[in-house]
């Protein structure tokens, strides 16, 4: 039950409005998350301005009047407020950084989004929303990336004006994060909290280490108690009011964080802590499955408050969480039996028991043209920041991606490239058909992006935020596959992507034959393997694939009840046998 205020609590919430027009928050009068939503629907409908339009809201909304006084770009992350700044900007279009890109602090500036562009793919309003969007140097902005603000422990990087980026000191999460000043620490609490707010109806749905994919809390626990505590020490400022009727002369909404602090607390201390779990889903089943993914289904879980996500294990490792009933887990091994299980989440991370393990097993390769092989970027190095080389493997083909990094996730993981390639070792049987998925991010400005597969252009990335399947026909490529972005005008651009497939030819295939006829034991084995046909006078062909399609071993044995095989790499292996013109294959792992 949510708490009651007094009146003179209240009295004190009317009083405290700075700066607001009359009226402006009369319809704002509940308290806790009832409250928020009646802030959201006070500020949702902002007069969207386009994203070259900050600039000119700039001009109003971040000039230095309040520090060196001096008319320049007031920049949170080089700002020293104790002294000379270590640069300083003109709000001229001459010092932003444009195409031209930077390569030290003092450069040149661009655009910060607070709360990263990337957790919401560049979506409209929330890519050219001036409230949590601000001027700051071009380097510093590049540090900081999409890393969430927290108290460092000990800086691995630190800027001109002792902004600091390193290990984070927040409870559950271990990442970098990225410290500000404490001058600006509670003007960046509070564009977080405006974030949530403004954005109520959508923020559930986006994946950032702060967030814990709810609509009224929004924020994990220890990153809620770290933004309070921001805000608590550092109060609103005059510049941060003069900043907050600037933009409203922009966009026609508020911050209602800085007209009225008291809000932070009546929001989100003011709910009474939901600690019942939500109950577990029922029904989960494997409803179809190929011979590289499973689609389940399951029936809805209930909670007091209301269920936010189900988070999805395969074998017991943590997979994916999905907010409908429904989910499609790829990137799986062909002739491969996996157990799936759901945790049911709600707004506080409680968690529901583990619901009953649901199998499923792939279905074999079969035999003629098919999809032989999936990259779906889940084994790649997490967590990479600078554009480098990047190298993984990934069943069994290593790949070589260069001007690329892995931290900007798409779907758990993607890879970021910007003007580089992506290689792979040799892929057995070829490539007949290649099915890219992409999505372009970060654009400064038009340009052509240009797909490329093993030097021969075969398509073009759409220059837009929208997730793109490309699939280019009657290509046959043999040993390894390059797969090359052209074009790119500005280090501001780049291209993410979310998975590769292909097709190729193998020579698996199952028919009639009865696969009681032939037993492989042990399964799983350490290499050695017997085969054991039940009918000695026939005569059986023994074929070994690795799940690529590759053929490991061939064999024929006439009048022989076993079949002997030794030395066989650890893996996942196809066992084809052939009997008067009819297959059957069976499963094999090597441990």
């Amino acid at each position: 039950m949510k708490q009651i205020y007094s009146l003179f609590f209240l009295f004190l919430f009317t009083a405290g409005f700075a700066q607001a027009p009359a009226n402006y928050y009369s319809t704002a009068t509940g308290s806790g998350y009832t409250l928020k939503t009646q802030l959201h629907n006070i500020i949702k409908d902002h007069t969207v301005q386009s994203y070259a339009g900050l600039y000119v809201t700039y001009e109003t909304s971040d000039i230095d009047n309040f520090f060196e006084n001096d008319g320049s770009v007031l920049d949170m992350y080089s700002e020293n407020p104790a002294g000379a700044d270590p640069y300083n900007y003109s709000i001229a279009p001459a010092q932003r950084c444009g195409n031209a890109g930077y390569n030290a602090e003092g450069d040149c500036y661009n655009r910060e989004h607070i709360i990263p562009q990337s957790i919401f793919n560049e979506a409209s309003p929330m890519v050219s929303d001036a409230h949590f969007i601000t001027p700051t140097d071009g380097e510093v902005n590049g540090i900081r990336s999409n890393f969430p603000h927290s108290v460092v422990a000990i800086a691995t990087q630190t800027t001109l004006n002792g902004s600091k980026l390193g290990a984070s000191t927040t409870a559950g999460y271990t990442g970098l994060v990225f410290e500000p000043i404490d001058e600006f620490k509670g003007d960046i609490a509070r564009m977080y909290f405006y974030f949530a707010t403004r954005y109520q109806n959508t923020v559930a749905g986006y994946n950032f280490p702060m967030f814990n994919n709810s609509t009224n809390k929004v924020f994990t626990n220890a990153f809620l108690s770290q933004l309070i505590a921001w805000h608590n020490q550092d109060p609103v400022s005059a510049r941060e009011i003069a900043r907050n009727n600037a933009i409203y002369a922009r966009q026609n909404n508020r911050n209602p964080y800085i007209d009225n602090p008291l809000y932070v607390a009546a929001v989100w201390t003011t709910e009474p802590a939901d600690t019942e779990a939500p109950t577990a889903a029922t029904n989960l089943l494997v409803t179809t499955t190929t011979s590289n993914s499973a689609t389940l289904t399951w029936t809805a879980a209930t909670d007091n408050i209301g269920v936010t996500g189900y988070d999805l294990y395969v074998d017991g490792v943590f997979k994916s969480t999905h907010t409908g009933l429904t989910a499609t887990v790829t990137g799986l091994l062909p002739s491969t039996t996996y157990g799936f299980s759901i945790i049911t989440r709600d707004d506080e991370r409680n968690s529901s028991v583990a619901t009953a393990t649901a199998t499923g097993t792939t279905t074999a390769i079969p035999g003629g043209t098919t999809t032989c092989a999936f990259e779906d970027f889940q084994t790649i190095p997490g967590n990479a920041t600078s554009y480098t080389n990047q190298t993984w493997s990934n069943s069994g083909i290593t790949w070589t991606a260069t001007d690329a990094r892995t931290d900007q996730t798409l779907n758990l993981r993607a890879l970021t490239i910007r003007n580089g390639s992506l290689t792979s070792s040799t892929v057995p049987n070829g490539i007949k058909n290649l099915t890219v998925t992409t999505q372009l991010i970060f654009a400064g400005s038009a340009g052509t992006f240009k797909l490329n597969v093993n030097g021969i252009e075969v398509g073009t990335i759409p220059y837009s935020s929208a997730l793109t399947t490309t699939t280019i026909s009657g290509i046959n490529v043999t040993g390894n596959v390059i797969v090359t972005i052209t074009g790119n005008s500005s280090t501001s651009n780049r291209v993410r992507f979310d998975d590769l497939s292909w097709t190729c030819e193998n020579s698996l295939s199952t028919t009639d034959f009865n696969s009681n006829d032939f037993t492989i034991y042990p399964n799983p084995s350490n290499g050695n393997v017997k085969i054991n046909f039940t009918d000695s006078n026939e005569k059986h062909q023994v074929q070994i694939f690795s799940v690529l399609g590759q053929k490991v071993f061939e064999k024929e044995y006439s009048n022989s009840s076993t079949a002997v095989i030794n030395s066989l790499s650890t893996g996942v292996y196809i066992v084809k046998i052939t009997k008067d013109n009819k297959s059957e294959t069976k499963k094999l792992i090597v441990n």
